[in-house]
């Protein structure tokens, strides 16, 4: 997902352990027994089923068996609501106590439904909206994004930055939590543009911003127009900004985004997670990879604490991974740290980090 300049496996605290790749401190953990449960939903069948594969490869790292009975067992969640209801109930009836996944949030809404409130899901989704409840939001949120790479924009000085996006549902959740994340910063923000082309999006800009270019634009989403629209800014002279959308796309391939700004997994933590996925199973490691990975981690971990409960997942100290450190919050939502990177030619390089 990131290339990164020079090795850092050294720095993590993960490692290969004895029957698979595990988050550091597994050592001091009880046995695997009979003490937690979960389940992995994951659309091994259906349009998505490349995905879902991918994500049951990912499970295995740490050593875990798919099977019901498992500590962490791997069922199918298809391609609909009722295929994912489906596996939620027989999870539930043999033994599980939290549900990770479903991916899709229409999915995963229906799954919280139908369990009851005393079974948390944790959904891989990045929609924040289905958040609250027993069901717990664990994608990368456009809100997570938005508050590091802005964040971070504030701390070189650039307190007014604008913010452009396609249109749509998800362009629409970026610039609101961009807007809900500017005034914590102290970053003044004009109201968000929303255009379908790069057709006079520099003088848009001026024209939303009192007649004068900002000094950053906020470009989260990636595809449509999302490279002309770089280009022109770049020309423009603005400085651009980028949600985790840009590491999916190698954006130091994209010559506008050269000396852009990102926020991303950390990739120090990121690299020896990418480097055993890819040695095991093949698969090049991903966002939605290092979910399905931390997301197992942490109900093995909490399943042998005996607290894989809605406490459990609410637990102060929150939890570390391979995407960074995260908790979650009464809401259903999960604050997340995540890295600031700079495109360089060739190459990204870590510049800075949000908290969780």
């Amino acid at each position: 997902m990131l290339k990164v300049l020079g090795g850092s496996s050294a720095l993590l605290c993960l490692g290969a352990c004895e029957g698979g790749f595990s988050l550091g401190g597994g050592n001091d953990l009880p046995p695997a027994g009979t003490i937690g449960q979960a389940a992995l939903l994951a659309p091994l069948s259906g349009p998505q089923a490349s995905i879902g594969q991918m994500m049951a490869a990912t499970a295995s790292l740490g050593g875990q068996p798919t099977n019901l009975g498992a500590e962490v067992a791997v069922l199918d969640a298809g391609g609909d609501t009722a295929t994912a209801v489906t596996a939620a109930t027989a999870a539930v009836e043999s033994g599980a106590r939290m549900i990770l996944g479903p991916l899709f949030s229409q999915q995963a809404r229906a799954v919280a439904e139908s369990v009851g409130r005393s079974v948390p899901v944790v959904s891989l989704s990045n929609d924040s909206s289905i958040a609250g409840g027993n069901l717990f939001v664990f994608g990368v949120t456009p809100l997570q994004s938005a508050r590091a790479v802005i964040g971070f924009a504030a701390t070189r000085g650039k307190r007014n930055v604008a913010v452009i996006v396609p249109p749509g549902p998800f362009g629409a959740l970026a610039a609101t939590a961009a807007r809900s994340t500017a005034g914590a910063f102290g970053i003044k923000m004009p109201e968000p543009l929303t255009l379908a082309s790069a057709d006079g999006v520099v003088a848009r800009l001026r024209q939303a911003n009192g007649g004068q270019l900002p000094d950053a634009v906020y470009l989260p989403v990636v595809g449509g127009p999302f490279e002309a629209q770089a280009a022109a800014l770049k020309a423009a002279g603005v400085q651009l900004l980028g949600s985790e959308q840009w590491g999916t796309i190698a954006p130091f391939r994209v010559p506008a985004l050269i000396g852009g700004w990102f926020a991303a997994p950390d990739p120090v933590r990121f690299e020896a997670f990418a480097n055993a996925l890819e040695n095991e199973t093949g698969n090049e490691a991903g966002i939605v990879a290092g979910l399905t990975f931390d997301a197992v981690e942490m109900a093995r971990i909490l399943g042998r604490l005996d607290r894989q409960s809605r406490d459990g997942l609410l637990r102060e100290a929150g939890f570390d991974g391979v995407l960074g450190p995260y908790k979650f919050t009464k809401d259903g939502q999960c604050e997340r740290g995540l890295a600031v990177l700079s495109v360089v030619q060739g190459a990204t390089t870590l510049i800075g980090a949000s908290a969780a």
